[in-house]
């Protein structure tokens, strides 16, 4: 999920004002973005109401490799219950539990809630505005129908070409576990589910409304709906993985709607494996190239939102613990990478 910077103006800003008739404090505002899951029936039918016992008698136990998930709370992995398998039809419906926390954890609708608000029945947590932003239907729905596009304007590739990017960096960690994280509406996680490179992906995001839509898009292409591909709802400060049990971490057009990306990165760190890999890509404020003349004007637009200098991001990912950082700059597009240390 992820805001462009087009024009030196929050795209926030700019859909106000283009879909003024659509605002929720107009009289006349009427829902509709209902229809992606009525046009589209699920061949897929997901449990949120499995129950886990404390014991779980003769069911078959998963292992770390068939389950890489993990307790929000306390990181220890989950027992699952359910069908065996990695894909949308078991996962969706097996139920999770972590027997150190005594919590269980099940589907909600088409994706798996990790959060640690999950099954809270009070209290209902709010993130800063610029996340909120993308828990919105009519945002989550726009996402790839426009808003995405609007990228280009600030030096983004495309989709394709950021694709190609990435699996460049991730030549290391072909064949294991790729998180998708803050995946939207799993524009490149189903792009890497497809590809075939990975034993495993989990397409991750903290927005309900994004991964529905993710979900609907997934339904259009039987060619991954049967792949090991997961969707998950998990907050990024608190990644629902064992230290050491990812191979590769992506975040495209993220890291500058985080509440803390040093709080982030550091989680990603922690769930990488030795050598395993993260890569991402945001908006810069400015880069080399940008006028000095230039600079201070972008610096008071868009003082409200995490953008950052090359600089910046490099030292994130360094002071997290990352190392072998690597960027490309276009315009205001930065794609960079980083390794967790071998153990060697």
């Amino acid at each position: 999920m992820a805001i462009a910077s087009s024009s030196l103006q929050p795209l926030h800003q700019v859909l106000c004002l283009k879909y003024t008739c659509l605002s929720p404090n107009s009289r006349n505002f009427q829902p509709r973005l209902g229809f992606s899951s009525l046009r589209f029936p699920s061949t897929i039918r997901a449990c949120s109401a499995v129950a886990l016992e404390p014991d779980l008698g003769t069911e078959k136990r998963q292992t770390l490799e068939d389950d890489p998930f993990a307790c929000p709370i306390c990181y220890e992995p989950l027992i699952r219950k359910g069908p065996p398998g990695f894909n949308l039809s078991a996962i969706y419906r097996s139920g999770f539990k972590c027997k150190k926390c005594n919590k269980t954890y099940s589907s909600k609708g088409n994706y798996l809630d990790l959060t640690i608000t999950a099954a809270m029945k009070e209290y209902n947590e709010v993130k800063p505005a610029r996340t909120e932003l993308f828990r919105s239907p009519l945002v989550s729905f726009l996402y790839e129908r426009g808003w995405r596009q609007n990228f280009n304007r600030s030096g983004f590739p495309g989709p394709d070409e950021e694709f190609k990017m990435a699996q460049e960096y991730f030549k290391p960690a072909e064949g294991g576990l790729l998180v998708d994280v803050s995946c939207g509406s799993g524009l490149f996680s189903r792009k890497f589910a497809k590809s075939g490179t990975y034993s495993k992906v989990v397409a991750l995001d903290f927005s309900e409304n994004m991964l529905r839509q993710c979900y609907d898009f997934i339904k259009q292409d039987i060619t991954i709906l049967n792949t090991n591909l997961a969707l998950v709802r998990a907050d990024v400060s608190r990644l629902p993985f064992s230290s050491g049990s990812v191979d590769a971490v992506h975040a495209g057009a993220a890291l500058h709607c985080w509440p803390s990306p040093s709080n982030a990165i550091a989680e990603i760190c922690r769930i990488l494996r030795s050598g395993g890999v993260f890569v991402g890509t945001t908006f810069l404020r400015y880069s080399a190239v940008t006028s000095w003349i230039e600079r201070p004007l972008r610096e008071r637009i868009l003082q409200n939102y995490n953008y950052f200098t090359e600089e910046e991001i490099e030292d994130l990912c360094t002071s997290c613990g990352l190392t072998n950082y690597k960027s490309k700059v276009q315009q205001s597009f930065i794609m960079f990478s980083a390794e967790k240390p071998s153990d060697v």
